[in-house]
């Protein structure tokens, strides 16, 4: 099928950037290129990563984003729960590309970049560069274990060892998929309970 787009130029105008958007489930727009924190919703985040597959939809069964998440969640320190939770939110508008896949695309890690700063604006998530890397740091580790996890549960035994999991060990539990509607709900709920820690933490370091 041929079309008349083409490859949007680096520099945009207002104009032209206003094109590169995408309509989400609560009806908003969000823009590609100037995302704003007021057009960043939880239900949009919960919605789009409870659909969306992990390995590019090649696991063995559905397991969503938002599954993941919510299970990364529980496994880092108390007051990285929250931070955890929202660790892949940018694919509820961009999508959870593979790795090698995200390797070839150097674009997309700018505008990966970019969400990410606007969703930790809205959730008021840590922006300063040094904390950023310290708390990914330890939530890349349990991402890592639950990768192994994912690996050894929803993946063929093809009896290959994945780089990044060299040392790592799987989490002392099985995974069992749920529905993008549980995976939902769940995000919700678990948001919800993160939420107020977060905020109650946030006031007493304030005060």
């Amino acid at each position: 099928m041929q079309t008349n787009e083409k490859t949007p130029p680096m520099t945009l105008t207002a104009a032209e950037a206003e094109r590169f958007k995408i309509l989400t489930s609560s009806g908003v727009y969000v823009n590609y290129v100037t995302p704003t924190a007021d057009s960043i919703r939880i239900q949009d985040i919960a919605h789009g990563l409870s659909n969306e597959c992990r390995y590019a939809g090649q696991c063995l069964q559905f397991y969503s984003v938002a599954q993941h998440c919510v299970l990364a969640s529980y496994f880092v320190p108390n007051n990285l729960a929250l931070e955890a939770l929202f660790h892949d939110s940018t694919e509820a508008y961009l999508k959870d590309l593979p790795t090698w896949l995200k390797l070839l695309l150097p674009g997309y890690k700018q505008i990966e970049e970019r969400f990410e700063v606007v969703i930790r604006t809205k959730f008021g998530l840590p922006l300063a560069a040094d904390a950023r890397a310290t708390n990914k740091k330890i939530i890349k580790e349990v991402d890592y274990k639950l990768l192994a996890t994912e690996k050894r549960d929803l993946m063929p035994n093809d009896g290959e060892d994945w780089i990044y999991l060299k040392d790592v060990s799987p989490m002392p539990f099985t995974i069992i998929p749920w529905s993008p509607k549980e995976a939902k709900e769940r995000f919700l709920q678990r948001y919800e309970e993160l939420r107020g820690i977060h905020e109650r933490r946030s006031q007493t370091i304030s005060t």
